[in-house]
């Protein structure tokens, strides 16, 4: 037997301090007993607690063993669902199964699994809730077609869609309103930038769900905001009428609840009240009157977040922050303190308030997170969870990025540490968190042994002293004994050996009295002293800060025996992970490892409750990247499956250069798609909270203009030609003048006198007249005819 093997050298079973059946199963979800008569006469070490094997070994028959074990039963198992509207809406189921029984054996789990669908095209009812103090006067004008619009966007996901309007300024009570008798009427009485106004309200419901979005317009025209005196608004107390008041707001069964909290300012809390006198805290109630409106607004305290948290989840209401950047961080600390609670950042003049609206849906629908309702404090429940990916998350029960249609599952260990009184039934409800749907479980206590049904009293196998119960005797006050033989006193001093745990050692350990062979353990102020030989008590444990066994365990006999969800030597150690979950779903952002609930990060450089910061880790650009894409740009991974707002919440500021210098930020550069290139610095400030400074632009090459490279081609063209002619010209110019002057040396040479020429011969004319002739003729090539 397994379960056994890290007990045999304590043998918890049989260390004495069973003296029943019921005791016996209380002690260790492996311990037996044996009901057998005749088994383990004269009380000895043969006790008749023991493992189950063991007691078969020594004798005891498998019919009188009692050992029940913890089990389940589905009591109701529909099948889910996969589509939400429709002529079967009434009948979607998302939850499997839907009403189980427990039989629980203190200390021994039992497992069951949950499976979860968001079925697609389910029902949504939306009630926007408005800031109306004067700070939101530019919000309103942008909203006044917000209904048409809005109705569009969520008939892309859903066909079956209904909205209603309400608005809250604050208390009408000094001194968080103006209460002077001129400000009664117009709270904007003097004031110049705006003199007219509406008297102040607490919480004015104007429109009950409808699918007819044109009566939202009409309403949302219809309005007129309003002024307080004091910076913080009353929207809690709004918050919870909108919540509690189901019958005058119209909130559907079968169909998501989605409460939109729209204002660029903080709330008024608990406690406020008593500024203003109010002393009696809020009583969760509906306080709607004839008109509408909030009527205990000047009478009851804001309400508490825990009251505020346990109305929305009764009501299965989504409660979505629309809230400016200034306040985010406020907002954001409330939603970890408000079950089913989303915030996003709203524009100044809420431009953004439809896309916010549908950003916010996308990531309400994209997680599923279980919830435990009427928790019987005896149980203790484990939680596993099995998302997209298969792989097995112990210690949690979220998944985030769920798709519609998706199924996920839940393995659920449960554990109870005790035994209520006979004939206590306990149950409690598991469902996911914003659904209507449920799964109901019932819880019987498996405490008894069946062996006490034929319990005696005065029986002669007591020898008529006592009463005959699961093969022992309980004797009447006075005796002692397995058959109650003895009478308290007797003491056989030749028998005292069997009242020491070893020859040597104190007679009943120092702490009890040997009578009748037995040993009669003495009380103590600090707990129960017991066993064979008063060996052991249950306040001998290893603590934690002062208490035994960190409070969460049992002291058994010097050995803390943890509940589930702890382990170590004093218990102080939680195996719940969720605390270690980082915001991109990994255990410890992957850079260390969950250890007692807390992250130990063990990449170098890494710090942060999930190990989530780290400038100097491989990763650290390439991670905080997406964050720049997706927020600044709306591109990259992030931006097309609604984790963006979930996933990066660290401060960007956008800068037209980028300051460099700084040895404590690191430098990330990265191509984006058009190859233009992106820079942006990261670093952590001293108050823990990562910033990342960016470009407001990527850096792009200037493309050049097509007319300027059309001109500088042809000019360069041309340019190339003259030069071409130029050279031309210069070759022909040298060419000549080496020809010509080749010409002239020629020439110089070539120069003589004609009368030298020894080709040439005068003529000898043969008439007188023919030299006359002649000699006019020389004359006349050298001019001398006159």
């Amino acid at each position: 037997m397994k379960c056994c093997s890290g007990l045999r050298s304590l043998n918890v079973c049989m260390s004495g301090s069973a003296t029943s059946c019921e005791e016996c199963l209380l002690i260790h979800p492996s311990c037996a007993w044996c009901a057998q008569e005749d088994f383990g006469q004269a009380r000895t070490l043969n006790s008749r607690c023991d493992f189950s094997q063991n007691l078969q070994k020594r004798g005891c028959d498998a019919p009188f063993i009692e050992n029940p074990r913890s089990g389940s039963s589905l009591l109701r198992s529909k099948p889910l669902s996969s589509k939400g509207s429709g002529v079967t809406q009434y009948d979607v189921i998302q939850i499997y199964p839907q009403k189980i029984s427990l039989s629980l054996r203190p200390g021994d789990q039992t497992s069951f699994e949950v499976q979860v669908r968001p079925v697609e095209d389910y029902p949504v009812d939306l009630y926007y809730l408005m800031d109306l103090s004067l700070s939101m006067k530019d919000d309103l004008d942008t909203i006044r077609n917000l209904g048409t619009k809005l109705a569009e966007e969520m008939r892309k996901l859903t066909s079956n869609f209904r909205l209603g309007f309400g608005s809250f300024v604050d208390k009408n009570i000094s001194p968080f309103s103006y209460t002077a008798p001129k400000y009664q009427d117009n709270p904007c009485n003097g004031y110049k930038l705006f003199p007219n106004c509406v008297p102040t309200f607490g919480f004015r419901h104007l429109l009950s769900l409808t699918d007819k979005v044109d009566r939202f317009n009409e309403e949302v025209q219809k309005q007129m905001v309003s002024r307080n005196r004091d910076a913080p608004e009353g929207g809690f107390d709004a918050i919870l009428q909108a919540a509690v008041c189901k019958e005058k707001i119209g909130w559907r069964k079968e169909a998501y609840h989605l409460l939109v909290f729209a204002t660029d300012d903080v709330p008024h809390l608990a406690l406020d009240g008593k500024l203003g006198g109010l002393v009696h805290p809020h009583d969760g109630q509906c306080h709607l009157n004839d008109k509408n409106e909030y009527s205990a607004a000047n009478m009851m305290d804001y309400p508490s977040l825990a009251l505020l948290g346990e109305k929305l989840a009764e009501n299965n209401i989504f409660l979505i922050f629309a809230v400016t950047k200034r306040h985010y961080v406020l907002y954001k600390n409330l939603t970890a303190l408000i079950p089913g609670t989303t915030v996003e950042i709203l524009d100044q003049d809420s431009k953004n308030i439809i896309q916010l609206i549908v950003n916010a849906y996308n990531n309400i629908r994209s997680k599923v997170e279980l919830s435990v309702w009427d928790h019987p404090e005896d149980l203790s429940l484990a939680f596993t969870a099995t998302c997209q990916d298969g792989q097995p998350l112990t210690g949690l029960r979220k998944c985030a990025d769920v798709k519609i249609g998706d199924t996920v599952s839940f393995n659920i260990t449960v554990d109870a540490r005790g035994c209520p009184p006979k004939g206590t039934r306990k149950s409690f409800t598991i469902r996911p968190v914003g659904f209507k749907d449920r799964l109901e479980v019932s819880v019987d206590y498996r405490c008894d042994c069946s062996c006490t049904y034929y319990t005696k009293t005065n029986s002669s196998r007591c020898n008529s002293a006592g009463t005959y119960s699961c093969g022992i005797c309980r004797c009447e006050p006075g005796y002692l004994g397995a058959r109650c033989e003895c009478e308290e006193g007797e003491v056989d001093h030749q028998h005292l050996s069997a009242c020491r745990e070893a020859e040597g050692k104190q007679v009943c350990s120092g702490r009890g009295e040997c009578s009748c062979n037995q040993c009669l353990c003495y009380e103590s102020e600090f707990g129960k002293i017991y066993g064979t030989f008063c060996e052991c008590d249950d306040f001998s444990c290893a603590r934690h800060k002062g208490i035994l066994c960190s409070g969460h365990g049992e002291c058994h006999c010097g050995e803390c025996k943890c509940h589930a969800g702890y382990i170590g030597d004093n218990c102080n150690c939680s195996t719940e992970t969720a605390s270690c979950v980082s915001d991109d779903g990994k255990i410890c952002s992957g850079r260390g490892s969950c250890v007692c609930g807390r992250c130990q990060c063990t990449e170098p450089g890494a710090f942060g409750d999930t190990c989530e910061k780290c400038p100097t880790c491989p990763d650290a650009c390439g991670t905080k990247r997406e964050c720049i894409e997706c927020r600044l740009f709306n591109t990259g991974r992030l931006a097309d499956n609604q984790t963006c707002q979930r996933m990066c919440k660290d401060e960007i500021i956008t800068v037209e250069t980028l300051q460099t210098d700084d040895s404590n930020t690191v430098q990330c550069v990265y191509k984006t798609e058009n190859d233009c290139v992106m820079k942006f610095t990261y670093s952590e400030h001293a108050n823990g909270q990562s910033v990342l400074t960016a470009l407001k632009e990527p850096e792009c090459a200037v493309a050049p203009n097509a007319m300027t490279v059309l001109l500088a081609v042809v000019g360069s063209i041309l340019l190339m030609g003259i030069v071409l002619l130029a050279l031309w010209k210069l070759v022909i110019t040298i060419h000549d003048r080496r020809e010509f002057a080749r010409f002239q040396s020629a020439r110089s040479r070539a120069r003589y006198e004609m009368a030298s020429n020894p080709v040439y011969k005068q003529s000898i004319p043969s008439h007188p007249m023919e030299t006359v002739f002649h000699m006019h003729s020389i004359k006349s090539c050298n001019g001398g005819v006159h």
